[in-house]
C-alpha cells in the first residue's frame, strides 16, 4: 500500500498539474496520500516532514531566486536584455530567424537571465523575424526552448542556472564542473534542436503553412531607447565570470559565489542605467515579487519529496533504483528523470533525487572510481530532459505568452527538449564511462 500510495501520488501530481491546478496546493494533497498509505501521522506529516523538505529548500536557495529574478526584471525593464536579443537578430538575420532566435537565448540564459524573462524578451523579437522569414508562429515556442531551456540550463560548464547549481550543493563539485563532457554534450544538444527546427520549418512551408499575425502583442513604442549592445553584455559577462571565478579560482561555495556574482551584476545594471531610476524602485519591487511563485511551487514539490522520503516503502524504492544494473552513472539518470517527469520540474525533481541519493552515490562514485564531477554532470543533464513534460510551470508559461497551444507547439518542444535531450544524455553516460570529462 505504501509503494501504491507513493506512484499514485505521483501520478495525481501530473494530472492536476497537466489540468492547470496549482501545484501549491496539490503537492500537500499529494504528500497526505502518502503518509494515510504509509501509515504516518498526519500532523507530524505535515508539520514536520513536508515544512521541513519545504522549507529547507527556501532556506537554500530563496537568495539565488530572488536575486535572479531581480536581475532578469531589471534587464527587461532597463531594455538591456531587448537590446542582447536585437543585436544578434540583425547580426545573424531573418533567413537565419530559427538560429538567431536560439542563440539570443542561449547569450541570455547562460548571461544569468531567468528563463522566465528570457521568454518575455524574445518573443517580440521571434514575431519580427518569423515575419519576415514568414515561418508559422507555431515553431516560435520550440525555437525558445532550444536556447533557453536546454543545453545553457544543464550541460555547458559555468552556467549559472539553478539546475546547474543545485548537483554542485550536494557533491561539493564547482560550476563548470566535467567541462569537457559539457561542452560536447551541449553543442550536439543544441546543434540536435537546431537541425530538427530547420527540418521541420521546411516541411511545413512545403505544406503551404506561412507566418500569421499574433492577436495578443502589445504595442511598442517606437520611441524608446534601446541601449548600447556592448554595455549591455557586461552584467551578463559579470554573473558568469564572477561565479566562476569565485567558485573555482578562490574556491567560494556555489551559493554564495551565485549570490555575490547576481548583486554584483544587479548594482552594475542601477548604476549602467542610473538615469532610468524613476523605475528602480517598481523593478526592484516586481522582481522580489516574481521570486516568490517559482520558489513556492518548487518548494512544494520538495516538500512532496521529504514526505515521499520518510515512506515506509522509499528504502525499497530507493534500493529499486541504485540496484539498476549497469554503471551507477545509469540509475543516477533514470531516477532523476523519473522525478522530474513525476513533478514537471526540473529544479525540483533534482532536489528531490539528490536529497535521497546523493550521499549513497557520493559512496558508490569513490567504489567505482567515478570523479563526482561527472556525477553532477550526469544529474544536470538528466534534470533537463523528462521535466518538459506538458504540465511543467515554465512550458505553460511559453506557451501562454507565445499565444500558442499545446496541440499546435507542444510536439515540437517534446522532440528538442525532451527527445533531443535523452539521445544527448546516452551519449553523455557512454562518454562518461569512457572517461571524458
Amino acid at each position: 500500500m505504501a509503494m501504491f500510495g507513493i506512484f499514485f501520488a505521483i501520478g495525481l501530481i501530473m494530472f492536476l498539474a497537466f489540468k492547470g491546478w496549482s501545484t501549491i496546493w496539490v503537492a500537500p494533497l499529494a504528500a497526505a496520500i502518502v503518509g494515510i498509505t504509509g501509515g504516518l501521522h498526519l500532523m507530524d506529516m505535515y508539520l514536520v516532514s513536508y515544512m521541513t523538505g519545504f522549507a529547507g529548500f527556501a532556506m537554500n536557495f530563496f537568495p539565488a531566486f530572488m536575486l535572479g529574478a531581480i536581475f532578469g526584471k531589471l534587464m527587461d525593464a532597463t531594455l538591456m536584455a531587448k537590446s542582447v536579443a536585437l543585436a544578434i537578430s540583425n547580426l545573424i538575420g531573418a533567413k537565419h530567424a530559427i538560429l538567431a532566435v536560439i542563440i539570443a537565448g542561449s547569450v541570455l540564459t547562460y548571461g544569468g537571465v531567468s528563463m522566465f524573462v528570457a521568454v518575455f524578451a524574445l518573443y517580440p523579437i521571434c514575431i519580427v523575424l518569423y515575419r519576415q522569414a514568414n515561418i508559422p508562429r507555431r515553431l516560435i515556442p520550440a525555437a525558445i526552448t532550444v536556447g533557453v531551456f536546454a543545453y545553457t540550463m544543464i550541460a555547458l560548464p559555468g552556467s549559472p542556472q539553478i539546475q546547474n547549481i543545485i548537483p554542485g550543493n550536494f557533491f561539493g563539485t564547482p560550476a563548470t564542473a566535467a567541462p569537457i563532457l559539457g561542452i560536447i554534450t551541449g553543442i550536439i544538444m543544441a546543434g540536435g534542436g537546431f537541425v530538427y527546427l530547420l527540418w521541420k520549418e521546411k516541411k511545413v512551408k512545403l505544406a503551404g503553412e506561412h507566418f500569421t499575425e499574433p492577436t495578443n502583442m502589445t504595442p511598442e513604442d517606437p520611441n524608446e531607447a534601446i541601449p548600447n549592445v556592448w554595455v549591455s553584455l557586461l552584467p551578463l559577462l559579470v554573473v558568469v565570470v564572477t561565479l566562476n571565478v569565485l567558485n573555482r579560482g578562490f574556491d567560494w561555495g556555489l551559493m554564495p559565489a551565485l549570490i555575490f556574482s547576481l548583486i554584483l551584476a544587479n548594482v552594475l545594471i542601477l548604476v549602467l542605467n542610473i538615469k532610468k531610476y524613476k523605475i528602480f524602485l517598481n523593478t526592484l519591487n516586481e522582481g522580489a515579487k516574481g521570486a516568490m511563485i517559482p520558489i513556492i511551487n518548487v518548494s512544494a514539490i520538495v516538500g512532496f519529496g521529504a514526505v515521499v522520503q520518510a515512506s515506509p516503502a522509499f528504502p525499497v524504492l530507493v534500493d529499486a533504483l541504485v540496484g539498476i544494473p549497469g554503471n551507477p552513472l545509469i540509475s543516477l539518470a533514470i531516477a532523476v528523470n523519473v522525478l522530474c517527469g513525476a513533478t514537471g520540474s526540473a529544479s525540483g525533481g533534482l532536489t528531490i533525487a539528490l536529497n535521497a541519493l546523493a550521499e549513497t552515490y557520493i559512496g558508490i562514485a569513490a567504489q567505482y572510481n567515478i570523479p563526482l564531477e561527472v556525477m553532477h554532470r550526469v544529474a544536470a543533464l538528466s534534470a533537463g530532459v523528462m521535466d518538459t513534460v506538458p504540465h511543467n510551470g515554465a512550458i505553460l508559461t511559453l506557451l501562454a505568452v507565445t499565444g500558442m497551444t499545446h496541440r499546435e507547439s507542444y510536439f515540437d518542444i517534446f522532440m528538442v527538449t525532451i527527445a533531443v535531450p535523452l539521445a544527448v544524455l546516452v551519449l553523455g553516460i557512454f562518454l562518461a564511462i569512457m572517461g571524458v570529462v
